[in-house]
C-alpha cells in the first residue's frame, strides 16, 4: 500500500489537501490546543482510507503543472468551505451566550478559550462547552468525515467551484446571516426577558428617583438570567442539536447542487 501511495503521490496529495483544509477549519478540530502534527496525521489517515475507493472511481490528478496547482487550490477551498460552514453553525451557540451576557452584567468578565485562542464572556464560554458536548453527542465527528470527506468526493470536484462560483458566494453569505439569526433565536428568551427587566428598572428609577434601582437591578438580572438559563437549557440543547443536523443537511444539499 505504501508503494501505491508513492507511485500516485500527486493523487494522494490532492485528497489529503481537501481533508487537511477541512480539519483546519472544522469545529473543535481547528483549535490551537490540538497539535499540528496530529491534524496532519488525521488528514493523512483519512486520505489513505478513501484513496482506494477514489482511485477505483476514476478520480485522477490533472496533467500539467498549472492545472495541478489550480486543482490543489480548488481542493483546499472546498475543504475550507465545508469546515467554515460547520464552524458558523457551531458558533451560533457561543454567540447566543455573548448576546445576553451583557444584559446579565457579565460583559466584562471574559475567560480564555483554549480551543479558539480568544477571550469570550463567561456565559459564552459556558455555552461553548455545552455546544462541544452536544456536537460530540450527535456524532458530529462521524458525520463530518462521512459527509465532508466521502460524500464530498462523490459529488464535488474542484472545477465545480469555478463553474458555480456565484452560487457558492451567495450561499456562504446567506450562511453568515443565518448564524446571527439562529443565535438571536437561541438567546431571545433570556435576552428579551433581561431587556424587559432593564426597561422596568429604568421606569421605576424615574418614578422613585431617591431609590437607585438601576444598581439594585443587577442582582435581580443575574438571578433571573440564571433561572431562565436553567429552565430553557433543555430546549436550547434540543434546538442546537437540530441546528447541527440542519447544518450537515445543508452541506449535503450544497455539494449536490454544486455538482
Amino acid at each position: 500500500m505504501l508503494d501505491e501511495f508513492v507511485r500516485n503521490a500527486d493523487l494522494f496529495f490532492l485528497i489529503a489537501v481537501r481533508i487537511l483544509a477541512m480539519v483546519e477549519t472544522a469545529p473543535l478540530l481547528s483549535g490551537e490546543g490540538i497539535p499540528q502534527a496530529a491534524k496532519v496525521a488525521l488528514a493523512g489517515f483519512a486520505a489513505a482510507a478513501v484513496y482506494p475507493w477514489l482511485k477505483d472511481a476514476g478520480f485522477v490528478a490533472p496533467d500539467g503543472a498549472a492545472a495541478y496547482v489550480a486543482a490543489v487550490a480548488g481542493e483546499a477551498l472546498i475543504g475550507l468551505i465545508i469546515g467554515f460552514f460547520l464552524t458558523v453553525v457551531y458558533a451560533a451557540f457561543t454567540t447566543a451566550g455573548q448576546f445576553f451576557s451583557l444584559q446579565m452584567g457579565f460583559g466584562a468578565s471574559e475567560t480564555y478559550d483554549p480551543l479558539a485562542q480568544t477571550e469570550i464572556p463567561v456565559v459564552g464560554q459556558f455555552l461553548n462547552l455545552i455546544a462541544m458536548f452536544i456536537f460530540i453527542n450527535v456524532n458530529g465527528f462521524q458525520k463530518l468525515f462521512l459527509i465532508g470527506v466521502q460524500r464530498s468526493f462523490m459529488s464535488l470536484r474542484a472545477a465545480d467551484l469555478l463553474i458555480n462560483r456565484e452560487d457558492w458566494f451567495a450561499y456562504m453569505a446567506g450562511s453568515l446571516g443565518a448564524m446571527f439569526g439562529d443565535a438571536l433565536i437561541l438567546a431571545f428568551p433570556i435576552f428579551g426577558t433581561l431587556l424587559l427587566i432593564s426597561v422596568t428598572m429604568g421606569l421605576l428609577s424615574k418614578a422613585a428617583p431617591q431609590m437607585n434601582l438601576l444598581t439594585e437591578g443587577f442582582p435581580l438580572a443575574i438571578i433571573t438570567a440564571f433561572l431562565l438559563l436553567a429552565t430553557a437549557m433543555p430546549f436550547m440543547v434540543e434546538a442546537f442539536a437540530g441546528l447541527v443536523e440542519a447544518g450537515f443537511e445543508s452541506i449535503s444539499r450544497m455539494m449536490g447542487g454544486a455538482a
